[in-house]
């Protein structure tokens, strides 16, 4: 089974019981970008400290 699936179905088995719809829709929507995010990690995909505050900079201008 393809991760993102079993992180998923086991990610809403430990929600409360009444939980909305939106809940397991943020919660999983939070778990997948986890995901993809070591992903992009693993791939060397990264920015350092600065450079993302560089880019934080040029936003809020």
């Amino acid at each position: 089974m393809d991760i993102l699936k079993e992180t998923a179905i086991e990610t809403i088995r430990k929600l409360p019981d009444g939980c909305s719809v939106e809940d397991i829709m943020y919660t999983i929507n939070v778990v997948a970008q986890v995901l993809e995010g070591i992903a992009d990690a693993e791939q060397g995909r990264l920015l350092s400290t600065e450079e993302l505050l560089k880019r934080v900079e040029k936003w809020a201008q």
